[in-house]
């Protein structure tokens, strides 16, 4: 059935209950994990020094994302796959699931984002309008 799942987090409720869940479905069918968090492009008018440190501070927070949601996952019998991306979330999850030879992408209903995500996240909605496989959202 499923062989590689990716799941997209960003740290919020629904990101965390879309790890367990695809921790639970990852080894229920034995299938292959990648865990992915984007952080959103940092804006080169900052200066080299500041834009370092806006990146650092960046790459802190998607790394903490990703230790919750390990943790939600649970334990694996094989390694799970994490990656850190930058850019906007949904561009990230798709580009990374195509890459990776992704063939179910888990997400939760809504993030962290802006007002734009009233009704189903606008990054969820972007995913479920572009994969190449499934996509299962997570409320």
């Amino acid at each position: 059935m499923f062989k590689n799942i990716l799941l997209g987090v960003d740290g919020s409720a629904h990101a965390l209950k879309a790890a367990r869940l695809a921790g639970n479905m990852a080894r229920t069918v034995k299938a292959n994990l990648r865990v992915v968090a984007a952080f959103d492009p940092v804006p080169s008018y900052l200066g080299d020094s500041s834009l370092e440190e806006a990146i650092a501070a960046r790459v802190q927070a998607a790394e903490a994302i990703l230790k919750e949601a390990l943790e939600a996952v649970g334990e694996m019998p094989a390694p799970v796959a994490t990656e850190i991306l930058e850019g906007p979330a949904a561009e990230a999850i798709l580009s990374a699931a195509q890459t990776h030879g992704s063939d179910l992408i888990i997400v939760g209903s809504r993030g962290r984002g802006q007002l734009a995500t009233l009704l189903l996240g606008s990054q969820s909605n972007k995913i479920i309008q572009h994969a190449h496989c499934p996509v299962l959202v997570v409320r």
